[in-house]
């Protein structure tokens, strides 16, 4: 009996980051008799006068939010990280390790109708988003002592988003954190063996192999990784390396919020609800260096496994030993694939 991908459990490599994920797709064959529930919709109203992101509304500061028409950013009244921080550090005995951290951290508001997700938005309306980012991006990346800017999106509550109205985060700091440091060494070690960028080679290997592929166009492709680890895990890759989301022409931003839309959709209508996820742009750092070896994406990580309301969470040897998965990357690129580009609620 010969070894194969789609029946045996194996490990795969993360390119990226350097570690391994159990793949065990045999498992996925096995019978279902755990939790599984229908989506219970809640109607949201397109205006909130208690949330503090809607327009007009007061934040907990006592400032009042402007009567903004398309996005709207402000810096988080609860930062995480704050600019004003003395510079120190503890060492004790090489054991007990601190280091102070400054940074800036902002909310974006994607829409003025509460009641909107990106799935629901128009395409015009996220690329409206997609230059907000790249005007933080650009403000921020020129703080002298901001090194890292992550723009992310939590999605729902199950993903720890405690406000519905449609926004994401940024958050910029002076230090690189550990995932986008990982990606950084070794998109950094193969650009300068192969001098083309590790995600040009990967991306040209999966569109000729077209097994992983969940939809593209001109500018964008969008697929589940080989090592994904969350249960529908995508990535959407420009086609050609660019080191910051500032590289994008008009008709790259443009197709870039039709990839962001196509993917939100088809989550929504994998199990018709309104689909979690945590989702963010990792790109180069802002250092002021040169980074060609850095080709930027965006990465979709939901936690839901079998419906609305089944999640899918590291847990017991993905807590002790390293994250494991029985629904392969081919399996849930097939799934995603085979959806409608229509919403749901539209059909």
């Amino acid at each position: 009996m010969s070894f194969d991908i789609t029946e045996h459990p194996h490990r795969r490599l993360n390119i990226l980051t350097g570690e391994w994920i159990q793949v065990s797709p045999h498992r996925a064959k096995r019978p279902w008799q755990g939790q599984e529930e229908q989506p219970s919709e809640i109607e949201i109203p397109s205006y909130d006068p208690t949330c503090y992101l809607c327009p007009g509304n007061l934040r907990s500061t006592g400032e009042r939010n402007p009567a903004y028409e398309n996005t709207f950013s402000f810096v988080n009244d609860f930062s995480a990280l704050v600019g004003h921080v003395p510079t120190g550090s503890v060492t004790e005995d090489g054991l007990l390790v601190a280091k102070s951290e400054r940074g800036i951290c902002k909310v974006i508001c994607f829409s003025p109708d509460h009641r909107l997700t990106i799935a629901e938005m128009e395409v015009d309306a996220i690329v409206r988003v997609v230059e907000e980012w790249q005007h933080e991006f650009s403000a921020l990346s020129k703080v002298p002592f901001i090194h890292h800017v992550q723009i992310f999106e939590n999605k729902g509550a199950v993903m720890g988003c405690s406000n519905p109205h449609p926004h994401g985060q940024i958050w910029a700091q002076e230090s690189i954190p550990v995932e986008p440091w990982k990606k950084h060494v070794h998109q950094h070690d193969f650009y300068f063996k192969n001098h083309r960028t590790l995600l040009e080679d990967y991306l040209a290997l999966e569109l000729k192999k077209n097994q992983r592929i969940v939809f593209q166009n001109h500018y964008f492709v969008c697929l589940v990784p080989f090592w994904a680890t969350w249960p529908f895990e995508t990535m959407i890759i420009p086609r050609r390396p660019m080191d910051t989301i500032l590289r994008m022409s008009t008709p790259e931003v443009q197709a870039f919020a039709e990839a962001y839309k196509t993917i939100a959709v088809k989550y929504d209508n994998l199990f018709k609800t309104s689909f979690p996820y945590s989702a963010g742009i990792h790109q180069a750092p802002t250092d002021g260096k040169p980074h060609p070896e850095w080709h930027w994406h965006m990465s979709f990580y939901p936690p839901l496994l079998r419906s609305a309301k089944v999640k899918k969470f590291m847990v017991g040897y993905e807590l002790l030993a390293n994250p494991q998965r029985d629904i392969a990357a081919e399996f849930s690129a097939e799934k995603l694939r085979t959806l409608p580009d229509l919403h749901y609620k539209q059909q």
